[in-house]
């Protein structure tokens, strides 16, 4: 037994609640990206994006996974004003219009899109209209992309940050040491609420992200069938 076990007994508690609030954190991340690379996917085949997928780099930090995550997230919002941009500058006023209007059918607005999209991929089918008036119609995923990369800067400067992701594995003493440089009761108590507090928010504007990437995947896959 470590001798900061003897001075403070709740020590090991400590340590397994902040072994396993990484591994929440490291899922919740990797989930992320998984629904990230889906929604790159469709925005590549159907409206001519070329966005690099992504990857969990086991090798770096917390940080350095969530500049890769935020940078991908900054190029999805760029691709959906440039969208918009494009719409805007091949549509009459009054055309456009209708693509915002939410009186206006559906159908119509996918209609619209569609000859956009043509026009600038040189042919594009009903798909492209679809997903592209799927993400201007709804602040819902820009709005969710938004928070997201505000709660992941925040995460990869915190105490989490200059965490590696592949501590899980290598012990408990090795972790708490990468985490906090020393076992103090004091330290483990703040690292577990930066963590809790943390995780809360992450876990929740993550859901919410990948459920409005599954509303465009999921038209995607109905259109295909």
């Amino acid at each position: 037994m470590a001798l900061s076990d003897l001075l403070y007994p709740d020590n090991p508690r400590r340590k397994q609640e902040l072994i396993h609030l990484h591994q929440e954190l490291l899922d919740c991340m990797s989930t992320n990206f998984h629904a990230t690379n889906e929604l790159v996917g469709v925005l590549n085949e159907h409206l001519g994006c070329t966005i690099p997928p992504i990857q969990m780099r086991e090798s770096s930090t917390v940080k350095e996974n969530c500049e890769i995550i935020i940078q991908v997230m900054s190029e999805i919002q760029h691709q959906v004003q440039k969208i918009d941009s494009d719409m805007k500058e091949k549509l009459e006023p009054v055309l456009y219009q209708k693509l915002y209007d939410i009186k206006e059918p559906e159908l119509e607005k996918i209609a619209i899109a569609q000859k956009v999209f043509s026009i600038i991929l040189g042919e594009a089918t009903s798909t492209a209209g679809m997903v592209a008036i799927k993400l201007l119609g709804s602040n819902l995923l820009t709005l969710t992309v938004s928070n997201l990369i505000s709660l992941l800067a925040q995460i990869g400067a915190s105490v989490l940050g200059g965490i590696s992701i592949t501590i899980i594995g290598l012990g408990i003493e090795m972790i708490l040491h990468a985490i906090l440089g020393a076992v103090e009761r004091s330290q483990l108590l703040t690292a577990v609420r930066s963590y809790e507090k943390h995780l809360t928010e992450f876990k929740a504007a993550s859901e919410k992200y990948q459920c409005a990437i599954r509303e465009v995947t999921s038209l995607v896959r109905q259109q295909v069938q």
